[in-house]
């Protein structure tokens, strides 16, 4: 095992499944003490198990709905009572759902925020003393929605928006105290969620989802979709010494997807 990380605790929400799953696992790897929150314990206990078998220091894992103000202030208890400290944080944990804007609930619009946009502001809060102390880093995972409207995924590109803004308000923050903070923009990322979202799409269109899976590969005009190991590895760069002088910025990975100049 790699120890860039050695002692070093990482805090990764969403981090069960997905894209979380293997940021926590990279940063495992480099010899980060890692705790995982999420709302499943069932998938948690996997993803642990995952982290274990590839080697590194078992995680912590906190189940809990991160909706809740009460589960965020859980989770910073249990991380401040099994490390007294936190290095890095990274927000991943949200789900927006997407489809025909007329036909989605009042309900989905609440859903959307109260998980990304609003428990990372909440966990950002909770944990600045901490990272001031560690100088350490806040990444947030949001999405090229935030730079790219979609009209089918509207709960989405609203919420991306918002943390784009707040990382950024953030980050002036962080240089006063000495915390890194910056965003990643993933684009399409093969994972479970994606799947979810491809046949709300197709669904919505009245089409297969082998056929919205063509088109979105065609509009975007990319060799492949993502993989979560491609957002993990720029995490983990984000989180080293010499990316330092990164502060307050929101880097895409979607191959070349985003077209627009920001």
């Amino acid at each position: 095992m790699a120890s860039e990380f050695a002692d070093k605790v990482v805090v990764v929400t969403g981090g069960s499944r997905g894209i979380g799953r293997a940021i926590a696992l990279a940063f495992a790897r480099a010899g980060a003490r890692t705790v995982l929150a999420a709302s499943s314990a069932e998938n948690l206990a996997a993803a642990a198990a995952t982290i274990a078998a590839a080697g590194g220091a078992p995680p912590l894992a906190v189940a809990g709905d991160l909706r809740d103000p009460e589960a965020c202030a859980a989770l910073y208890r249990r991380v401040v009572e099994a490390h007294g400290r936190c290095d890095v944080l990274v927000n991943c944990a949200g789900a927006t759902r997407g489809g025909d804007f007329l036909a989605l609930a009042e309900e989905a619009w609440q859903d959307g925020f109260a998980l990304k946009f609003f428990a990372c502001v909440r966990l950002c809060r909770l944990f600045w003393p901490q990272l001031a102390a560690a100088q350490g880093h806040v990444v947030n995972i949001v999405g090229t929605a935030a730079r790219t409207p979609d009209p089918l995924f509207l709960i989405g590109g609203s919420v991306n928006a918002a943390m784009a803004n707040f990382t950024k308000g953030l980050a002036a923050l962080g240089k006063r105290d000495g915390v890194n903070v910056n965003a990643i923009l993933p684009g399409i990322i093969e994972t479970e969620r994606f799947t979810q979202r491809l046949a709300q799409n197709a669904a919505a269109q009245g089409v297969a989802p082998e056929a919205e899976r063509a088109r979105l590969l065609a509009r975007d005009d990319v060799r492949r979709f993502g993989a979560p190991e491609d957002v993990a590895a720029l995490a983990l760069f984000l989180c080293r010494p010499e990316a330092r002088h990164i502060q307050g910025t929101a880097i895409a990975v979607d191959g070349g997807a985003t077209t627009g100049l920001f």
